[in-house]
Formats: C-alpha cells, structure tokens, sequence
C-alpha cells in the first residue's frame, strides 16, 4: 500500500511538472488562438503605446530593420507601404517595432525613425522604439521582417513570415504568396486563416544580449 502511494504520489509530481513547463512555454511562446501578450513601448513620437490601446480592432506588428536587405526588398519596391496603406485604411492599427539595441544595426533615434518613415512613404499607425528588446523577446521576434497579426478580441491570429519567397531580392514579390494580405483578407471574410504560423526569414533581431 505505502509503495503504491509512493507511486501514486510520483504520478501526480510528474504531471504537475508537465503542467508547470506546459504553462511556462505557453508564456514564453505566444499562440496561435491564444490571447497576445501585453506591452507598453514608446513611440518615436514620445507616446506611450500599450497594445490593450486597440482593444476592439485588428493589429498588425512589424519588426524592421532599415539596413537590412530583406526589409529593404519590401520597403525599395514599395511592397510594405501598400499593405500599410491597405491595413490603416480599414482601421488596422499596424505597428512597426525597431527592437535594434543601441550600437547594433538598425537601431535609429525617434527623429530619424520618422524620417525614415516620410523619406520612404511609409503609413505605419506608430513606431515603437524596443531598444531594451523587452516587447521582442516577449514575441519571440526572430527576424526583420517579422509578421504577427492580433485580432479584434486581442488573440494572435497570425505569426511569421510576410510571404513564401525568403529572399531579398525584389523581383521575388511579384510571384510570392503574401501571408499577411491573405490573413487579413480571411479575417475580414470571416474565414479561417490557413496558414497562422509560418516560418520567418530575413535578418536576425539585433537584441543587445
């Protein structure tokens, strides 16, 4: 009897453990169909920007990173701006995220975070300045660019690449499937997303540790 209590007891130890690891990878990977992570940032305007600002409407979070070339394939050929513009013209709020740690590539003051936005025409609704890397780390932010796309009751719907061509080459848009357009025309038709998670490509996220 005392040995099947040990056992017993072995069991319950074991699961919780399972539980516990469970909920710590549920915490340190956000997903799919699960509410999005919190986060307060600031904007390259001064503002404060916490996601739970946009309760009720559709976000879209874009890490970039001005110098690297597969953010530069989507900003030269005017490829983001047009999904900026489609997204804010429907009342998507579309973020754009600098998580570039100072010293590191890509990382820009505020003033120059808008200039780069009024020099290459882009629309975002803010830029959040993550130079400690806290909201991309929270993301698992690997590479610029990095796509995620929160819906209107604030649960990730979408995570990944912006499309299937992992390249930096330009000439590539034209034939690629884009990700975050289709997302965002399912979500608005009211149908499910099929691809939600795909894999990011691009430069790494220029964390500082």
């Amino acid at each position: 009897m005392r040995k099947m209590k040990h056992i017993m007891s072995a069991k319950v130890l074991l699961l919780m453990v399972g539980l516990l690891f469970a909920a710590m990878e549920a915490r340190a990977n956000p997903q799919i169909g699960q509410q999005a992570p919190e986060f307060s940032g600031k904007s390259s305007n001064g503002k404060i920007l916490n996601l739970s600002d946009f309760k009720g409407k559709i976000v879209v979070l874009e890490w970039t990173n001005h110098l690297c070339p597969y953010v530069g394939k989507h900003y030269s050929s005017g490829n983001m701006q047009a999904l900026q513009v489609e997204a804010t013209g429907k009342n998507i709020v579309w973020l754009s995220i600098i998580s570039s740690a100072p010293g590191r590539q890509g990382h820009v003051s505020a003033k120059m975070a808008n200039k780069l936005s009024v020099d290459r025409k882009a629309v975002p609704s803010g830029i959040i300045l993550d130079t400690s890397g806290e909201i991309g780390k929270l993301y698992k932010a690997t590479a610029t660019p990095n796509m995620f796309i929160i819906d209107k009751s604030g649960k990730l719907i979408y995570k990944g690449a912006i499309d299937n061509r992992p390249s930096a080459n330009p000439g590539d848009i034209a034939g690629a499937e884009n990700y975050v357009r289709s997302a965002l025309t399912a979500l608005e038709q009211g149908q499910p997303i099929k691809k939600a998670v795909t894999r990011p490509y691009g430069c790494s996220v220029k964390y500082g540790s």
